[in-house]
């Protein structure tokens, strides 16, 4: 997808939150983001998108119990007898977590890649979580989840100019585990791909805000990949706006 400048539109910037997780170990869904979720809402309307998950009522209906307790409204876009329409009004759009070739896929043979890329450019809140975090990058690419199905391709809705790995996990030395560690995996993606990527671990969030801000949410620290250099810890509450401002290069092999 064509974009003249990094996360820009009419002059300001999209409007983000991208969250690692839905949920946090001993605390109801949503609720180790209440703050910051109730803050991007706003009081706008939630148009939620549970095509991650296989059964869309029942994802729906415990998001919408979760949003709730916040007192925000929520309509499950998968109740919609036009939702191309639905989603080029929406206020707020929530792409849950689940598995992300799934969602991907969902998402093309609805033809709603495009309409939401033009919601949010044109001042629609975009919500993530986890496999919704996914999508919000120019790739799936640096997913953490089995391929289930086959989407038409791995391009995803490009609102940001860099890549997103939720639920990062840092590489445990006592493990017996013989598969590549998180941090072997995405050094295997830049080996290909000339793309930051953003390493969430659990209860954190990246923020973008109107006035082009990007910020680390939450609790934890984050990690950094970048080609050539040695991954990065950034700390919590990290200003990170200067990775709007990234230029993705992929299938770049730096070999």
């Amino acid at each position: 997808m064509d974009r003249t400048e990094p996360n820009q539109v009419n002059g300001g910037y999209m409007e983000l939150l991208l969250l690692s997780n839905s949920r946090s170990p001993g605390q109801p869904m949503l609720a180790h983001a209440a703050e910051a979720l109730v803050k991007f809402v706003a009081g706008r309307r939630v148009t939620f998108l549970p095509y991650a998950l296989a059964d869309h009522s029942e994802y729906a209906e415990a998001v919408a119990g979760a949003l709730g307790r916040y007192e925000i409204e929520m309509t499950g876009l998968h109740t919609s007898t036009d939702p191309i329409a639905d989603v080029r009004s929406a206020e707020v759009l929530f792409v849950g977590g689940g598995n992300t070739f799934r969602l991907l896929r969902t998402l093309q043979s609805l033809r709603l890649v495009e309409p939401i890329r033009d919601a949010v450019l044109a001042g629609a809140g975009y919500l993530g979580a986890s496999a919704g975090t996914n999508m919000a990058c120019p790739t799936l690419r640096t997913t953490n989840d089995m391929p289930i199905v086959e989407p038409g391709s791995f391009q995803a809705l490009d609102l940001i100019p860099f890549q997103i790995n939720p639920h990062y996990l840092d590489p445990d030395p006592a493990s017996t585990h013989m598969g590549e560690t998180r941090e072997e995996r995405l050094l295997q993606f830049l080996e290909e791909n000339d793309v930051p990527v953003l390493g969430l671990r659990e209860g954190s969030w990246l923020l973008v805000t109107g006035d082009g801000k990007a910020s680390l949410g939450g609790p934890h620290s984050a990690r950094l990949f970048e080609r050539g250099r040695e991954p990065l810890e950034l700390p919590a509450g990290a200003e990170l706006s200067s990775l709007l401002a990234s230029e993705p290069r992929f299938d770049t092999p730096s070999r």
